[in-house]
């Protein structure tokens, strides 16, 4: 449903009744620097999920394995003592 024209007006002249002529520079402003600050976080976050998506995980690297670990068997320092 579009917006009438008419009603776009009744706001308009709402909108000057209620703050008054002198206001009206300040709100737009206000109103401004808001919408430019909205666009800015919303850019940067883009921005940031973007980079996030592209960027490759580094590869997982094992531990080393030793001689000494490979003559005890399968057993690692992780495992708890055997009793």
């Amino acid at each position: 449903m579009p917006i009438h024209p008419l009603w776009i007006a009744a706001i308009l002249v709402i909108v000057l009744i209620v703050f008054g002529p002198g206001r009206l520079p300040e709100l737009g402003s206000a109103a401004g620097k808001a919408m430019r600050e909205f666009r800015k976080a919303t850019s940067e976050l883009t921005n940031d999920l973007t980079a996030a998506a592209q960027a490759k995980p580094e590869p997982v690297a094992a531990a080393p394995v030793t001689s000494e670990s490979t003559a005890k068997g399968s057993t690692s320092e992780a495992d708890p003592p055997k009793s």
